[in-house]
C-alpha cells in the first residue's frame, strides 16, 4: 500500500496578502483568458508560477521557478514550521439543489512504479479510467525547473472510516469563495496522534486516482530523472502533492462529461449510426433540466444542432456483457465508425460548441455512480476516458510542497 505522510507545507501568509486573491483554479480547467483574469487579481497570483504560458517564450518555466522563490525570499510564501497534515473542506450547492460539505486531506502519497497505469506493481496507487495521450512537457518542464508540487492529485481511498478521523477542527488557515460560490477552507493538522492516525488510514488502502493521472505520471517521470542523478538515493522527489478524500457516496459529486461527435462521412447521419443501439424517444429542447432528468429515464440524449434532443434508451440485447456505463456503450456503438470524439463538461459549454458548427452532433451521458467507482476500484477495472468529472474543483495555492535538496 502507498505511503502517505506530512510534509513542510509552503503557504501564502495571509498578513501580507489576502488569499482570495492568490489562489486559482487547476491549470487545467483555464483557458488563457481566464488565466489572465487571475494573474490581473494580485502580481503575487499562483498562476504566475503554476501556468506559464507559450507566449512568455521558451524562459517561462526557469521565470516560473524564480518567481517562486523570490516569493519566498520576501515572505510572501512562508515554510510551515513542522510537518502536518492540510485538512481540506469544501461546502456548496449539488445539481441537484442540495446543500453538500466534504472533507479530505493532502499530504505527500507516495510515488510508485507502476502506480496509476493498471500495472501490476503499482503498490496501491491505481488508475480509474484510460487516460488519453498529452505529448505535451509541460508540467515535467515546470516540475524541473520548480522543484516543487504546485497543484494536488485528487486521490480517493478505500479506507473505512477516515472521513470520521478528518471530521474534528485542525488549526484554521483561511477560506475562499470561488465564483460557484464554493467555500473553500483549509486546516493544519501537526499534533502527532492524529497525523499518525490519518496516515495509518491512507497508507492502509488503495488509493484510486480520480483527477491527475498525468500529474502522476509526471511525477513518476520525475522521480526516475532524480534518483538518476542521486544514484538511486531516496527523496523528497519519492512522494507527490495529493488530496485524498474516501471513496462514499456522501464525499463525493461526481459529474458526466459530455461527448461531442463530428467527422461522419457526408452519407450517413448519427441517428443512423446509433439506431441499432438505442430505442429513441423525443426529447424535447436539450436543457440543463433535460440532462438532470436522464438517470431516471435510464437514457442517454442525442443532441443534433438547433439544440432538438433525442433520448436513446439502451437496448439490452445489443450490450448484453458490457458494463454499466454510458461511455463503456458509446464506445461499442460507434466502433468502426469513422468519426472524432472530442469531451465537453457542461450542458450549456456542448449547446455552444454545436452552435459553432465545433460538432455535428452530441451526446448527454450520466454521471457515472458511486457504486461503480467502488467496482472499479475493487476489481481493478478501467472506465474509458474523460468517464468523470469529479466537482468542486481544488483550488490551486492553498498549499505547495518542495522538492528541492
Amino acid at each position: 500500500m502507498p505511503r502517505f505522510e506530512p510534509f513542510v507545507g509552503l503557504r501564502y501568509d495571509t498578513t501580507k496578502v489576502p488569499l482570495e486573491k492568490v489562489v486559482a483554479p487547476p491549470y487545467d480547467v483555464m483557458d488563457e483568458e481566464e488565466r489572465q483574469r487571475y494573474a490581473d487579481r494580485h502580481d503575487r497570483n499562483i498562476v504566475r508560477v503554476d501556468v506559464p504560458l507559450e507566449s512568455e517564450g521558451p524562459g517561462r518555466y526557469q521565470e516560473a521557478a524564480a518567481a517562486l522563490a523570490r516569493w519566498r525570499s520576501e515572505g510572501t510564501i512562508v515554510d510551515d514550521p513542522q510537518p502536518s497534515f492540510t485538512l481540506y473542506r469544501m461546502a456548496f450547492t449539488d445539481e441537484a439543489g442540495r446543500r453538500r460539505e466534504t472533507v479530505g486531506v493532502i499530504g505527500g502519497l507516495e510515488v510508485v512504479a507502476g502506480g496509476a497505469t493498471g500495472a501490476e506493481n503499482g503498490a496501491g496507487v491505481l488508475p480509474h479510467e484510460r487516460t488519453t495521450p498529452k505529448a505535451s512537457t509541460d508540467r515535467l518542464d515546470l516540475t524541473r525547473a520548480t522543484q516543487a508540487n504546485l497543484s494536488p492529485i485528487w486521490g480517493l481511498s478505500l479506507a473505512t472510516g477516515l472521513t470520521e478521523l478528518l471530521l474534528a477542527p485542525g488549526e484554521p488557515l483561511g477560506s475562499v469563495v470561488d465564483e460557484d460560490g464554493v467555500v473553500h477552507r483549509v486546516e493544519r493538522v501537526d499534533d502527532p496522534g492524529r497525523l499518525a492516525a490519518i496516515g495509518a488510514a491512507v497508507s492502509g488502502q488503495p488509493v484510486l486516482i480520480a483527477d491527475g493521472h498525468h500529474r502522476y505520471g509526471v511525477s513518476q517521470t520525475y522521480q526516475a530523472e532524480r534518483r538518476a542523478d542521486a544514484g538511486g538515493a531516496a527523496g523528497p522527489y519519492d512522494l507527490t502533492l495529493a488530496y485524498v478524500g474516501e471513496l462514499v457516496a456522501d464525499q463525493l459529486s461526481v459529474e458526466p462529461i459530455h461527448r461531442l461527435l463530428d467527422g461522419l462521412p457526408a452519407d450517413r447521419s448519427w441517428p443512423d449510426v446509433l439506431a441499432p443501439w438505442f430505442d429513441t424517444e423525443p426529447g424535447g429542447p436539450a436543457t440543463a433540466a433535460l440532462a438532470a432528468s436522464l438517470v431516471e429515464r435510464d437514457a442517454v440524449a442525442l443532441v443534433e444542432p438547433g439544440g432538438t434532443a433525442t433520448l436513446l434508451h439502451p437496448r439490452a440485447d445489443a450490450f448484453a456483457g458490457e458494463r454499466d456505463l454510458d461511455s463503456v456503450r458509446l464506445e461499442r456503438a460507434v466502433e468502426g465508425i469513422p468519426h472524432v470524439l472530442r469531451y465537453q463538461h457542461g450542458v450549456g459549454n456542448v449547446l455552444a460548441a454545436l452552435e459553432r458548427g465545433e460538432a455535428q452532433a452530441a451526446i448527454l451521458i450520466r454521471p457515472v455512480s458511486v457504486q461503480e467507482i467502488e467496482r472499479t476500484a475493487h476489481e481493478g477495472l478501467l472506465m474509458p476516458p474523460k468517464s468523470t468529472f469529479f466537482t468542486p474543483k481544488l483550488r490551486t495555492g492553498l498549499v505547495l510542497r518542495s522538492m528541492a535538496g
